[in-house]
């Protein structure tokens, strides 16, 4: 398998109903209070003109991804489709994974003590199935293919489409209608979550 997986998710389209982060919450036994896929807003403009933005955060799944580095015991991988998965077994609950993400998208589980994170539905896929964000999404705004399908190239060709920063880690996760500022805010809301 050369061609690895990539999702694509159009801002302008998503209406914020969550559809994706329950269905997600529900396939994996997500515990309250911790997501794999949540969607995060995120307010621009002055009264009376504002606006909301909804953003459908979870692993970016990056090519050069932070979190395998820091990994002590070697637990997260990077498999040939390119998603990027937690060996439960192996993982011993350091939390640096955590830390050393930059999207605030690994989360330590309360009951086993070990870091969890999306892993673009592993099971589904490979069963033949969309992961459960992209199959129960509402209005399509999430679309889950291998890179080398056509509909993808040309959804990536047009430059709609960008990648969450920092660029450097290469995610494998676009989003249409990203804008800076909108990103800077997410930047700092996830900041202050990590704090708590």
């Amino acid at each position: 398998m050369n061609s690895k997986y990539t999702m694509l998710i159009d801002l302008d389209s998503c209406s914020g109903c969550h559809a994706c982060s329950v269905a997600c919450k529900a396939e994996h036994q997500v515990p309250i209070g911790k997501n794999r896929h949540t969607v995060q807003y995120v307010e621009n403009g002055e009264f009376p003109h504002v606006t909301r933005n909804f953003i459908p955060t979870l692993c970016q799944h990056c090519t050069d991804a932070p979190c395998m580095e820091v990994c002590a015991v070697s637990a997260i991988t990077i498999k040939e489709s390119g998603a990027i998965v937690i060996d439960q077994e192996q993982c011993i609950g350091t939390s640096a994974c955590v830390d050393a993400c930059p999207y605030g998208a690994i989360y330590m589980d309360p009951t086993s003590f070990k870091a969890m994170k999306c892993d673009f539905c592993e099971s589904r896929v490979e069963g033949g199935e969309l992961p459960a964000c992209a199959a129960t999404c509402p209005t399509d705004a999430i679309q889950f293919a291998f890179e080398d399908d056509p509909k993808i190239q040309q959804a990536l060709e047009k430059g709609k489409y960008t990648r969450w920063e920092p660029e450097s880690t290469q995610p494998r996760v676009w989003y249409k209608g990203l804008d800076h500022q909108t990103e800077s805010k997410l930047k700092r809301i996830n900041h202050l979550r990590e704090e708590k």
